[in-house]
């Protein structure tokens, strides 16, 4: 596993200590290139969503490559991040989600954030940061709109092992299912917690809310 630090030094923030880990390592097969690169209004698609983590209260800040990681690299050569490189990324996304939650095991919370969701604001990151409490039972955060759950997700460290746990190509699904008692659900105002960029038809979809 490679680690590289774009970093900057900031000052003590309270606690508790929230992560941000971005996905940002998948082959984009249904795209026919690597949607995260894509351009949005100016920027790549995997920029504008490390944007709204670095205005957030989220440090660190984790982006777990695979595909093309020179590429995502040079995207984010300005930015206050740590990319993670995972070399085991076609084996699906459970293996970057191992990475990124590896990488940020002294936080005490980490908010997972998916690289192609260009509709996540800091104002919601930081509204799910606000609302976590896990001496108050809301050790899960869960984005959603009108009742469904999307992303982003943020958890408490104490299942940062569950999380790392999962193998084969899927998400933090089944941690989800398994402690519903711990969900604290935040209405992200919007459609951006179920708006993904998978397809360029999604793409065109997504311009088209503008």
């Amino acid at each position: 596993m490679k680690i590289e630090s774009n970093r900057k030094q900031h000052a003590a923030t309270k606690q508790p200590r929230i992560a941000a880990v971005v996905l940002a390592a998948g082959t984009s097969t249904r795209m026919g290139k690597n949607k995260l690169l894509t351009d949005i209004f100016g920027e790549v698609l995997v920029r504008r969503v490390v944007r709204a983590a670095e205005k957030s209260r989220a440090r660190p800040i984790v982006v777990v490559t695979g595909q093309d990681h020179e590429f995502i690299r040079t995207a984010l050569a300005e930015t206050d991040t740590t990319l993670v490189y995972n070399p085991d990324f076609l084996e699906g996304m459970s293996t970057s989600l191992r990475a990124g939650i590896h990488a940020v095991s002294e936080s005490d919370g980490a908010v997972i954030l998916l690289g192609d969701m260009p509709g996540i604001t800091a104002n919601l990151i930081d509204r799910m940061i606000a609302s976590f409490d896990p001496d108050q039972g809301r050790s899960i955060c869960v984005a959603t709109y009108k009742g469904r759950r999307g992303h982003p997700v943020l958890f408490d460290h104490r299942f940062h092992a569950a999380l790392q746990s999962i193998s084969g190509d899927v998400g933090a699904r089944q941690v989800l299912a398994a402690n519903e008692e711990a969900i604290c659900e935040v209405d992200g105002d919007d459609e951006a917690p179920l708006i993904d960029i998978d397809t360029p038809d999604d793409l065109a979809r997504f311009f088209a809310r503008q």
